[in-house]
């Protein structure tokens, strides 16, 4: 424990404190800030739209997917990979850079525990005395407590809410609420999620964190000596621990000064208390600790007393071995940057490269079909087209890089209504000798553009496919009959 301080000496400490921390600002209000900036951002992206599209959304009811204002069909999906590569590198570059930031920073788990804890259970309510003791956990007030929960239910319900607008748009959504037992699978992931969140908060709470999150499991593969993380400083506060963490090495502060009279914890024990983890920073770094740095905060308020900077800090080991600043740019943050850049260039090519129309070419099961006496050979097959723009076009065909081969139906073009599909049976023939081979029926690759008659020089795509040319042969038997 603090040794006692007189009156007078806490009132020069005090002083002191507010000397040595003006313009100070916790990372507790940094990380505040971010949380609502986050929810706002989380909660109005579904709704804007730019012409009927959203920045991202995966709809499965539609068989769309919205990226950066842009709707690809399903079916354009090749865009899926640079996506999923840019996401998992993200994760791996931040956790190399900064250890669990997104935890303590970004993670709507955490979001969400502050948001419980902090602000409805603390602040609204009362029912814990402060928030700088996460230690102890509040008891009796029932009635206090079951309204933060019915209070934290309702926000459930709305997180909930928000995390389907990213699956079905709220302008869909707040249709199918009107008929819930018609959107039954949306309506059961509705309640599923929030009764997960209600549970998570006020149940499981940091525990989620602590035994369920795979990311803790992993992260600490990604690490190196100068990935930042929060850190007490051994070299000014003194070993509170063994170097296994497994053996408290001194119990008081007068124990700590006898080891070395220049060691600086007051053994408070405010890093503490404050730990949403329930651990202590001073054994050094921890699976559980989600880089949140209160204890930091903490810490800077006791030794701002003292007109010391806080022995906890946001840095990296090697940055406190060789008393520097932590270096940001070192080989691996530079390759992930790269390659984050790559994915990065690889999303924005694949999102430039979207059709704005679909085409499938399937064969039917004739090869091909000898007519007039041999005198006309003909394929079939079924063209699946589908329009994804948001206006209605025309659509027809022409044979590419052959030009004795031609279209005999359909013979003119057809419509297609904004976002719809079609089936079209398409017949190609050629009236031309184009093999004299009696061995074997010969394959001919050829190139189908298919295009919008009304906006040819926007809307057109290109399908290789084959034109099966019949034995000679059989042929000339045809043109005997």
């Amino acid at each position: 424990m603090a040794e006692a301080v007189l009156p007078a000496q806490q009132k020069g400490s005090k002083k002191r404190m507010r000397e040595y921390l003006k313009g100070w600002i916790p990372y507790r209000f940094q990380r505040y800030y971010f949380f609502i900036f986050a929810t706002v951002v989380a909660l109005v992206l579904p709704f804007i739209t730019v012409n009927g599209n959203h920045f991202f959304l995966l709809n499965f009811d539609h068989k769309q997917i919205h990226l950066f204002f842009t709707k690809f069909d399903m079916q354009e999906l090749y865009m899926m990979p640079f996506l999923l590569i840019f996401g998992f590198l993200g994760v791996f570059f931040l956790t190399t850079l900064g250890g669990r930031v997104w935890c303590g920073w970004a993670c709507p788990q955490t979001i969400f525990r502050v948001t419980y804890r902090d602000l409805i259970q603390t602040k609204l309510l009362g029912i814990r005395k402060s928030i700088k003791n996460k230690q102890k956990e509040p008891e009796g007030q029932m009635g206090k407590r079951t309204v933060g929960f019915l209070i934290w239910s309702v926000l459930a319900f709305i997180a909930a809410a928000d995390f389907i607008w990213y699956f079905v748009p709220p302008e869909d959504f707040f249709q199918y609420i009107k008929n819930p037992g018609e959107h039954s699978v949306m309506m059961t992931t509705l309640f599923l999620v929030a009764a997960f969140l209600i549970y998570d908060i006020v149940k499981m709470k940091e525990d989620f964190c602590i035994y369920v999150c795979p990311y803790a499991r992993v992260q600490s593969v990604m690490y190196d000596e100068e990935t930042i993380q929060t850190i007490y400083n051994t070299h000014r506060g003194g070993h509170i621990y063994s170097e296994d963490q497994q053996t408290k090495l001194v119990s008081s502060r007068k124990e700590l000064l006898a080891e070395d009279e220049h060691n600086e914890c007051t053994m408070c024990d405010s890093c503490v208390t404050v730990c949403p983890t329930h651990i202590d920073i001073k054994k050094g770094t921890q699976l559980e600790c989600i880089n949140c740095l209160e204890c930091a905060d903490a810490c800077t308020q006791v030794m701002g007393a003292l007109g010391k900077p806080s022995l906890i800090t946001w840095t990296s080991y090697s940055a406190v071995e060789e008393e520097r600043k932590p270096k940001f740019i070192r080989f691996r943050t530079i390759a992930y940057g790269v390659a984050l850049v790559a994915a990065l260039v690889g999303l924005f090519w694949a999102g430039s490269t979207k059709e704005f129309m679909l085409l499938n070419i399937n064969r039917t099961s004739a090869l091909y079909h000898i007519k007039d006496h041999g005198q006309r050979v003909t394929n079939d097959y079924t063209f699946l087209v589908q329009n994804t723009e948001r206006e209605d076009h025309k659509y027809y065909f022409e044979v590419e890089s052959h030009p004795d081969i031609k279209i005999a139906r359909p013979s003119e073009p057809f419509k297609v209504r904004a976002g719809q599909k079609t089936k079209k049976v398409v017949v190609l023939q050629t009236t031309k000798e184009l093999v004299k081979d009696s061995t074997k029926d010969t394959t001919i690759p050829i190139t189908i553009k298919a295009y919008a008659v009304d906006a040819k020089d926007k809307i057109v795509v290109e399908r290789h496919t084959i034109f099966v040319y019949p034995r000679y042969d059989n042929l000339m038997k045809k043109r005997k009959e």
